[in-house]
């Protein structure tokens, strides 16, 4: 394997260090919420996780609109112009903000039906519902936070998202740990951090956006509004659709846990919450694909371009590898963080964990991909494909067998996810070796 040049090193890491950070933090919010709720018991972890579960369908497939608009934005960016830049921000706003209310109105008023459905165990309904109904009201403001983050990202200003985000945390463990401990409000105390942190993480950043020498405030008008979707459409739509269903089967596994039984799927809140945490360490390296190829295409650079994607995947490779050794590693510490669990539970998330940490590297290869290259390859379309035969083809239908079929529990639904990652990583790879950066060159200069 040859090492990616020095000059590409730092312009990666420039992106993907603070990305990686912030997105730590972030999932440290969700991670955080689990380990203090986790005095209140498995019960509690099973409902966190559940709400968790679902408010994250909607948050994934939304933030997909914030990863098209950044992928126009750095575009722009990278041909210098500020008008159409501008325009790409303020109607990503706009349709994520429509977009995010119409989601939360059925959603708050149908929370405890379809907690029902989801749980299995009817004691999960009344907390998960709860819960559900709190952190729900916050989506609008993670789906904003999500496209100005994005823009910042594209215009180089990695910094500041990752600071608002480390903000929040720190905010999200005081007001979630005084809430549920102090005030007695279980785990709609830590439903009320998580939605107040949001709160001032999403002011923060698009205070921070607007006041950019590159962005100027547009009020969208009917024209703006239907140039920008024309482009974002062909982006969006495949990004969100396929989010849409990779969410849905997440929502599903958890579904197939809970049938097998409470403490299952509280184990498998904990593994799935430790796993995305070691992922994410290497979330910069997608965000930092979707910011340098957008900037190398936009400047017409495709062999920039593609040497970039290489460099990344290379990157990739190493920081998988390595955090999944360290991912493997918490183990061995489940009985330290959560010492009030029951030992079944334990257990279960032991052997989640070792499964997992085996296949971090191709997880993390799959999420470069998904996130960042292909789409910014100009195709999205391939990450739907993946994802979709990859979950409902392959991994459902093999996590149904080996769970229920063959006896195998818990462990035959952490073994079915495994190979649907393997499918997938056969998938994205051989669409990316098909990526045609001179065509996608042309493409956007003629939108331009």
């Amino acid at each position: 394997m040859v090492l990616p040049h020095p000059r590409d090193l730092r312009d990666i890491a420039r992106i993907a260090v603070p990305v990686s950070l912030e997105a730590v933090s972030q999932l440290l919010l969700g991670f955080i919420d689990q380990i203090i709720v986790g005095v209140l018991g498995a019960l509690a972890i099973a409902a966190v996780g559940l709400a968790n579960s679902t408010t994250f369908i909607f948050i994934l497939t939304l933030a997909a609109l914030g990863n098209s608009c950044a992928i126009l934005i750095a575009r722009a960016f990278g041909a210098k112009n500020a008008a159409s830049l501008s325009q790409s921000l303020s109607v990503g706003l706009v349709l994520g903000l429509a977009m995010s209310i119409a989601v939360v109105i059925p959603l708050w008023l149908w929370a405890e039906p379809l907690m029902a459905f989801a749980g299995g165990n009817p004691q999960l309904v009344k907390p998960a519902s709860d819960f559900l109904k709190i952190v729900i009201l916050g989506l609008p403001l993670i789906v904003l936070g999500s496209v100005a983050t994005g823009a910042l990202r594209s215009m180089g200003d990695a910094q500041t998202p990752m600071k608002a985000t480390m903000l929040s945390m720190l905010l999200n463990t005081l007001l979630a740990y005084v809430l549920v401990t102090h005030f007695n409000m279980g785990v709609v105390g830590a439903a009320f951090g998580t939605l107040i942190a949001n709160l001032i993480k999403t002011l923060w950043l698009l205070h921070t956006v607007y006041r950019h020498q590159d962005v100027h405030f547009v009020t969208p008008h009917w024209k703006a509004i239907r140039e920008t979707t024309r482009e974002l459409l062909p982006l969006s739509a495949p990004m969100m659709v396929t989010e849409l269903f990779w969410t849905s089967s997440v929502f599903i596994y958890n579904i197939l846990f809970g049938k097998i039984s409470t403490e299952a799927l509280a184990a498998n809140q904990i593994v799935h919450t430790l796993e995305t945490v070691f992922v994410v360490a290497s979330f910069g390296l997608a965000s930092a694909a979707t910011t340098l190829l957008g900037q190398a295409v936009g400047q017409g650079d495709t062999q920039l371009a593609h040497a970039r994607s290489r460099a990344i995947l290379q990157l990739g490779l190493i920081t998988g590898v390595v955090t999944g050794l360290l991912y493997l590693t918490t183990a061995y510490l489940l009985p330290v963080v959560f010492p009030k669990v029951e030992e079944t539970v334990l257990q279960i998330a032991f052997l989640g964990v070792v499964l997992n940490a085996l296949f971090q590297a191709v997880k993390v290869h799959n999420m470069i991909q998904g996130i960042g290259i292909l789409p910014s390859g100009g195709d999205p379309r391939g990450v739907l494909i993946g994802d979709v035969v990859a979950a409902f083809v392959v991994g459902l239908p093999l996590a149904v067998l080996f769970g229920f079929g063959f006896g195998w529990g818990a462990v035959g639904i952490f073994s079915a996810r495994l190979v649907e990652e393997a499918v997938k990583l056969v998938i994205f790879y051989g669409r990316y070796r098909k990526i045609n950066w001179h065509a996608l060159k042309g493409q956007v200069a003629a939108a331009h």
